[in-house]
């Protein structure tokens, strides 16, 4: 009845390889998975030969946005392989001829990692599958602990569970954070109720100035990484007590390690719980930052819980922020906000082509649109045709992806090139252009930019 009660609580998707692989099927083509009741994991490794070993979950089906946690080790002996062993984790769409890549990682470790990974909500049915890249490496074996699906943003942590929701302190000699709660012997804690449970056996996170030993000495705790584009208000309880002053900021910090404030403690507060409100914009990946900078030993604590994320902003805010998937386009009904200005001439063909030997479909299905551009105007020497896109506002940091193919050229480079425009089309600047491709087949584009004033693609 335990078991049962145990395995009724596991969300569909979700499974610890306990007794069993919860409905997760290893693809007989490649190497096996084994599964360790003992240890309570599956795992593969380098005694078989092969490249790489692939399981997939059941039919999955999520109309509500979830969050899924993967906790997984991968362990080998050499640290500098030119070819290292891999665990990708792959969302397969039904309808879909891709699979389309979520995660990746190839970080060694002696211990298990957690990975958490936003999925957006969808009315089409989707299994996930898990591809372990096995590498160069004569001993290699890549393990997998836990997959957790839960309803909700990853961003989201009451901090009961031992795995924090993928949540990691940067670790300092003198300040950190802690776990705090749980009622147990020796429990760290400097409060005598936690917000979730309002009970001493609730757990929260904290940071005490103890063992300040420099001035300006600095505690982080980091969120797990955004995946998917979201916005919306960010909000979390904290109790904060200070003798001296006391520094509690949260950041935005996006991959190339540039931070953005977006909240502070204005005061002192009374020890209890107080609800912290801010509007959060991550249009691509961030992690969030809990910082406490203490001045001295004698600077008191702050403990933080409950951190939760609702798509609707805290403010009303009159303007309404820019969505960046609105201005994406897949061309499947239209040309979305893209459009072409005719005084270049004819330029890009919304067309639907059947696969064959010779020529692939479209990227999105295989069998939907895409846009071509240059079939019967070759003959025309100075031939552009050019495509805008919607205008994006100023001052945001944006990455551009997108699939392109080519055939038939005889000279590659500069046949296709992006150009940023101003809003008044005076000022173009070059920002990519393709230099050597595999001609006939997708090829995927990535092109990161910020300019101070409103722009076009």
């Amino acid at each position: 009845a335990l078991w049962l009660a145990g395995a009724a609580l596991l969300s569909p998707g979700s499974c610890t390889f306990e007794d069993s692989a919860c409905g997760y099927q290893w693809d007989y083509a490649h190497l096996p998975w084994t599964l360790h009741g003992e240890g309570h994991y599956i795992s593969v490794d380098t005694s078989y030969e092969g490249e790489k070993a692939v399981l997939s979950s059941p039919d999955l089906y999520s109309e509500e946005w979830s969050c899924v946690r993967l906790i997984y080790q991968i362990a080998t002996t050499s640290d500098t392989s030119p070819d290292p062993a891999r665990l990708n984790l792959y969302l397969r769409q039904e309808g879909q001829s891709f699979d389309r890549l979520l995660w990746s990682a190839k970080e060694p470790s002696d211990s298990w990692l957690i990975a958490s990974l936003d999925l957006t909500n969808s009315t089409k049915k989707y299994k996930l599958v898990l591809e372990g890249e096995m590498g160069q490496d004569k001993s290699t074996s890549i393990a997998v602990f836990e997959i957790k699906i839960t309803s909700g943003y990853c961003i989201e942590c009451d901090f009961e569970e031992n795995h924090l929701c993928g949540y990691v302190n940067r670790w300092n000699p003198n300040v950190n954070w802690f776990v705090g709660g749980g009622n147990i012997r020796n429990s760290q804690s400097i409060l005598p109720k936690d917000h979730t449970l309002n009970s001493a056996l609730g757990h929260y996170m904290y940071v005490d100035s103890v063992y300040v030993k420099h001035f300006q000495e600095v505690a982080q705790l980091i969120s797990p990484k955004t995946i998917v584009p979201i916005s919306g208000c960010l909000s979390f309880y904290y109790q904060l007590k200070q003798e001296s002053s006391i520094v509690f900021t949260v950041y935005l910090r996006d991959m190339s390690g540039f931070y953005e404030e977006i909240w502070k403690t204005d005061s002192a507060l009374n020890a209890d719980w107080a609800l912290a409100e801010v509007d959060f914009n991550a249009p691509y990946p961030m992690e969030v930052i809990f910082e406490v900078a203490f001045n001295s030993a004698k600077g008191g604590y702050v403990a933080l819980d409950d951190i939760s994320f609702s798509p609707v902003y805290c403010s009303n805010q009159t303007g309404t922020p820019f969505n960046p998937a609105s201005a994406g386009c897949n061309f499947e009904e239209d040309l979305c906000h893209f459009y072409q200005d005719h005084k270049d001439g004819p330029g890009w063909s919304r067309v639907k082509v059947k696969r064959n030997v010779y020529r692939a479909g479209d990227h999105t299905t295989g069998f939907g649109y895409y846009l071509l551009a240059n079939t019967k105007f070759t003959s025309q020497p100075g031939y552009i045709g050019r495509l805008y896109g919607p205008t994006l506002p100023g001052n945001l940091q944006f990455c551009l992806r997108f699939y392109y193919a080519l055939y038939g050229f005889f000279k590659m480079s500069g046949t296709l090139a992006v150009y940023i425009f101003e809003e008044n089309h005076v000022v173009q600047e070059k920002i990519w252009s393709v230099l050597d491709s595999p001609k006939g087949v997708w090829t995927q584009a990535e092109i990161s930019f910020k300019k101070p004033m409103p722009c076009k693609v």
